[in-house]
């Protein structure tokens, strides 16, 4: 079951209470009321509730202090979700003359901070733990409840401004829907539908659209290729759309129980699903993927050993051959002993986002997020109030840029739809540092005008880190890349056969966040075939180059490499400003700078030379700031 309810967890608790209710002798005098609590007790274990429920109310009409009959109508009612019924049973425990108050103080701690009365959770945690339990386990998960509370408590000021809105009813359109994730652009919505409340139900992967006017449509199956008449969901997907990775659970041929399958979309066709492989998926649970914006990490939840935890997030990459590598765990910073889920890593691909009930929060599950540092992560952070309640959080989807989130809630007060999914304003103090952007565009041939397949890297030019590397439609030669917030990027696309082709962009922080759109044109690998050099930097009026310039003459190497045969010129040019003279020596040294760092890197000098061009072959006329700066360049050439 990759879906995990929460509402289930507490189910399978309650039961093993019950089952130790159960077994004493009812505290009753009354025999019919006696034999209607065994009658209910049976129901119970069947999992029948409300069969249960019908008998419990008539042991409790025969005898209205039978305490054991109001504690398991209580923990049923809370097992159901049914709090505030839950409450009326469980509160009636404490009217009900009884030296040992201990499960009414548990369970309505319990109750107390789900529903939000923290003060009032605070004091039944503590009275359970002045009569000093014996049970280890309840008295850890009463001391739980305790810091639950005092952590509300003192962080729960803002829970009035949350004004979660449920999305219109053309998503929720089904009993249950859940596990909802938007395109970059935010026109779609990709999700988990299920047919009915039981688990019995088909669960398959929809997408519901905007149209033009930005009103959502009906949800349509995702692909005929990916649902299948067993169960698919929570998925994921790169942010250029073109890898989907998504849960199946015994549908398919598979490692366990539930396993991780991908499929790659080439123009509006997503391919047949292939499963990641024994190195990612094994005989434990895999479920809940996560991938990153380049679609080269996934982060995913398993039960695998290995883990601090049942359930833990662990995350694996893509080496250069395409292969998977085992998945590690990134420890402390994200898991716990408890449960640990659901994690969603922001497009900026800075902060992972997921829940978790093993820390100190709100009660239940929490939403948590976790800032990169390095290698690793930085310590995690609760998200807060308003997002965080006494309720269980289960999962959290984060605009790329900060300002709106979407979750899953189940709605107990609607028959029709059990779980509906909820779009809400994420307060401007608690949105994402690192915001983000897209490039987006069409690579084809600069003679033929044949849409290309071909490799898109993106650099952080002040850190010479590659972020992130994706490929063109094969198809329709589109192309998608992220943009984080606060660095200046250099964009690189080639294709065997092909010159690459360089491009500049500067996104500073507190910039206005707009979508760019690049087509690329790719020279084939001829005599006379140009490529101009996007990403070198000069001070003005000087030729030293600047640091943030080895990521593009790196670059150069790198396809000299590549291309072994190939001999360029490196040639400077500049625009009118200033006298000829100047500029033919300015552009002269300019070149011998470009051409003098490649011979020190190893590049053979009979596959180089350099010359200086000054003004007199501008590639746009001089006749505004933009042209002239377009035609203070670096190029190469074939020979």
């Amino acid at each position: 079951m990759y879906f995990l309810r929460l509402s289930i967890l507490p189910v399978l608790f309650f039961m093993c209470v019950l089952t130790g209710q159960a077994q004493q002798t009812p505290g009753t005098k009354n025999k019919k009321a006696a034999e209607y609590f065994r009658q209910a007790d049976n129901f119970r274990v069947r999992g029948q509730y409300e069969e249960a429920l019908e008998y419990l109310n008539a042991a409790v009409d025969k005898d209205d202090d039978f305490y054991d009959a109001w504690l398991m109508m209580g923990l049923i009612h809370k097992a159901q979700g049914d709090l505030p019924r839950a409450r009326v049973s469980l509160e009636k425990l404490l009217r009900i003359e009884r030296e040992n108050q201990a499960p009414a103080y548990f369970e309505l701690a319990d109750l107390y901070v789900q529903i939000q009365e923290y003060e009032k959770a605070l004091e039944m945690a503590n009275n359970y733990l002045a009569l000093n339990p014996g049970n280890k386990r309840r008295r850890e998960e009463a001391e739980q409840y305790a810091a639950n509370a005092e952590f509300a408590i003192a962080n729960q000021a803002r829970m009035a401004e949350f004004d979660p809105r449920p999305m219109p009813d053309e998503v929720n359109s089904f009993p249950m829907q859940y596990f909802p994730i938007l395109t970059i652009d935010g026109t779609g919505i990709i999700y988990t539908r299920r047919l009915g409340i039981s688990m019995d139900y088909d669960e398959d992967l929809v997408i519901s659209r905007k149209d033009a006017t930005g009103n959502w449509q009906e949800p349509v199956s995702l692909s005929d290729n990916i649902n299948s008449p067993g169960n698919e969901g929570t998925c994921t997907m790169s942010a250029d759309g073109r890898s989907l990775i998504f849960t199946s659970c015994y549908g398919r041929e598979g490692y366990g129980s539930c396993d991780l399958f991908i499929s790659y979309r080439t123009g509006d066709t997503w391919s047949a699903p292939e499963n990641l492989g024994g190195v990612v998926n094994g005989p434990s649970w895999e479920s809940q993927p996560s991938l990153s914006p380049d679609g080269r990490t996934l982060y995913f939840v398993s039960n695998r050993p290995g883990g601090l935890g049942n359930r833990d997030i662990w995350m694996t990459t893509l080496d250069e051959a395409g292969n998977w590598t085992t998945p590690v765990n990134p420890g402390e910073a994200i898991n716990t002993p408890q449960e640990d889920v659901s994690p969603f890593i922001h497009p900026s691909n800075s902060i992972l986002y997921f829940s978790s009930n093993g820390r100190t929060g709100f009660g239940g599950y929490d939403i948590y997020y976790a800032e990169r540092a390095g290698a690793g992560w930085q310590e995690s952070v609760n998200f807060g109030a308003p997002v965080n309640t006494g309720e269980d959080q289960v999962s959290l989807f984060i605009s790329p840029d900060g300002k709106k989130g979407y979750y899953s809630l189940e709605d107990n007060g609607d028959a029709a739809k059990k779980s509906k999914i909820y779009a809400f304003d994420v307060p401007e103090d608690m949105q994402v540092a690192a915001r983000t952007s897209y490039v987006t565009g069409i690579v084809t041939d600069a003679h033929t005008g044949e849409k290309l397949e071909a490799e898109i890297e993106l650099f952080d030019i002040l850190d010479e880190e590659r972020e992130s590397l994706v490929s063109s439609d094969p198809e329709n030669g589109r192309y998608l890349i992220v943009l984080a917030e606060g660095s200046e990027y250099a964009l690189y696309v080639s294709k065997p056969g092909y010159l690459f082709n360089s491009a500049s962009f500067v996104f500073e922080e507190g910039q206005d966040i707009k979508a760019v759109t690049r087509d690329i044109e790719l020279e084939p690998i001829e005599s006379g075939s140009v490529s101009i050099l996007n990403n070198i930097f000069f001070e003005t009026d000087k030729y030293e180059l600047k640091e943030k310039s080895k990521t593009e003459l790196n670059n150069v190497i790198r396809f000299l490499e590549q291309n072994p045969d190939v001999k360029i010129e490196i040639s400077g040019h500049t625009d009118d400003v200033g006298t000829a003279t100047y500029n033919m020596n300015l552009s002269r040294r300019r070149a011998e700078s470009v051409y003098q760092y490649l011979i020190n890197q190893g590049v053979d000098d009979n596959r180089l030379n350099s010359s200086g061009y000054g003004q007199t072959n501008p590639a746009f006329p001089n006749d505004s700031e933009e042209n002239r700066a377009r035609n203070r360049r670096i190029e190469f050439k074939v020979l």
